[in-house]
């Protein structure tokens, strides 16, 4: 896998259910194919009901019914045998989970256990896969608390007891502590004001940095992926729809859908309205044919109606699945608009 720890093809994977008689499937997950580098912040963005969550619980290894995993791999390299954690065995996922490979919830108070104390919790986590007990365990968990400006004292409190800062300093000093290679990243700065976002993401840069580690960041907040992702990728309905460094993203977005995420960004002495983005996303059950974003395009044309467009370099590393993207103008810094160069 050479320079690449992740390595996705083909990834599908849908939510299949059948009641009362009627089977229905959800595809959240519709032919992704990505890979991320080692030492890298990947950033993934989209909108609600896009397939964020569902294709990171596939990296994950947390595949429960009803997600099922129809086709392709998601595949790691920690430096033996490559894992590929679609067909894993559970004593292959857990010799990898936590010192490997480990997850940054989203929301701190669904992820502590509230009748718990910290202390606790750390050892629920972290004690088995670390190799430690005792007092080497809890000397383990107070150095590492202080990396994250925590005091000692954190670990004899209940979560409630804490800030919500704190509670998700908490949350990272539970998925870092055994200083894994690949942290998956859901949602961390929800809910916190931008003084704490701001912490919380000069936390993780430095951890990311001092362990080498590798994050896929997903957040549906764009300013928050300009300050942490080097590269990001882009879902719409289940798909990947644009891939690129952060810059380039920004600086000259080549999906309409990647192009409407920028133009939403506010600008400091910027009072312009920008117009919403018309429509909905579809239904997962039953996505339209050809592009799925072709409803709610202001670039569509028939092709767009009828095919879906593949994957394609449009620069260095840089990749659109857009039958016009070499029509989307870069967005000039003011205008919340995408325009049409053709």
């Amino acid at each position: 896998m050479g320079d690449n720890i992740l390595e996705v093809e083909a990834l599908k994977a849908y939510y299949q259910m059948s009641y009362f008689g009627v089977n229905r499937e959800v595809r959240a997950v519709d032919g992704i194919t990505m890979n991320v580098k080692r030492r890298e912040v990947y950033g993934i963005a989209g909108e609600s009901s896009s397939g964020k969550t569902s294709f990171i619980k596939v990296l994950a290894a947390a595949i429960r019914p009803p997600l099922r995993v129809i086709a392709g791999s998601a595949t790691y390299d920690f430096g033996g045998k490559p894992t590929d954690v679609t067909v894993a065995t559970p004593a292959e996922i857990d010799a990898i989970r936590w010192r490997h490979l480990s997850y940054i919830m989203q929301g701190s108070m669904s992820t502590l256990n509230p009748v718990r104390r910290i202390g606790r919790i750390f050892e629920d986590f972290a004690a088995r896969p670390l190799g430690l007990s005792g007092s080497a365990f809890r000397q383990r968990v107070v150095e590492h608390l202080g990396h994250l400006k925590l005091p000692p004292s954190v670990l004899n409190a209940y979560p409630h007891e804490l800030s919500g800062g704190m509670r998700q300093r908490v949350t990272i000093g539970l998925a870092t502590v055994g200083k894994p290679d690949f942290i998956i990243a859901d949602e961390p700065t929800t809910a916190l004001d931008v003084v704490v976002q701001k912490d919380v993401l000069s936390l993780i840069k430095n951890l990311q940095t001092e362990m080498g580690s590798s994050i896929v960041f997903v957040t549906h907040d764009m300013s928050v992926h300009a300050n942490i992702a080097d590269r990001i990728g882009i879902i719409y309905a289940g798909r990947l729809v644009e891939e690129a460094p952060t810059r380039a993203l920004f600086t000259a977005p080549k999906h309409p859908y990647s192009a409407h995420l920028v133009a939403s960004l506010p600008r400091i002495g910027d009072t312009t309205q920008r117009p919403a983005l018309e429509g909905r996303p579809p239904s997962l059950a039953a996505p339209p044919a050809g592009c799925r974003f072709h409803p709610r395009c202001p670039l569509a044309i028939d092709k767009c109606k009828t095919e879906a467009p593949p994957l394609l370099a449009v620069g260095p590393d840089h990749r659109s699945a857009c039958w016009r993207a070499a029509d989307v103008e870069p967005l000039v810094p003011g205008h919340g608009r995408v325009g049409v160069t053709a």
